[in-house]
């Protein structure tokens, strides 16, 4: 495609793909942004695409970089949207220690028995079943959900610190 067809093609379709990506998002300017992110990329593959296939490539093009914002907005939620989590702890202590054994008492006493087991004295999966006289698999298991739990109730680190 030449230069002249490129802004042929900008005079002839622009108002028919702005249309088309208001209709869904209900916003002009994001999609005015739709728009010229289209165009964009179609200047960048300029050389590749011929006059006739432009209007449907265009529409294309728009139409999955509308999804394609739809979902990253999605996925960004604002600190005013999220929901707050009941095991978040958000008291800002200092003591990371005390933070953990305070996390480590919320838990259930066989998830708790096997975490102490496995991380502060260093047993292996087998002897903790033999301690607590259960299988491998439920140890297994209950490590897995204790850490979870403890996860969700510290938080990310940043938090803590």
């Amino acid at each position: 495609m030449t230069v002249k067809e490129y802004n042929r093609s900008v005079e002839e379709f622009s108002d028919s793909v702005y249309r088309f990506i208001l209709a869904s998002m209900k916003d002009e300017d994001r999609a005015s942004d739709v728009v010229q992110e289209s165009y964009e990329k179609l200047w960048m593959n300029v050389s590749d695409i011929g006059y006739g296939v432009v209007k449907s490539w265009l529409f294309s093009t728009a139409y999955h970089t509308m999804i394609d914002i739809i979902r990253k907005e999605k996925r960004m939620k604002s600190l005013e949207e999220a929901e707050p989590c009941d095991y978040l702890y958000e008291q800002g202590a200092s003591d990371l220690n005390a933070i953990l054994h305070m996390a480590l008492e919320r838990l259930p006493e066989n998830q708790k028995t096997v975490i102490l087991l496995r991380d502060y004295e260093g047993y292996s999966y087998r002897e903790i079943a033999e301690i607590t006289g259960s299988t491998e698999a439920q140890v297994k298991i209950n490590i897995h959900r204790g850490r979870y739990a403890l996860r969700s109730f510290i938080g990310k680190l940043e938090t803590v610190i």
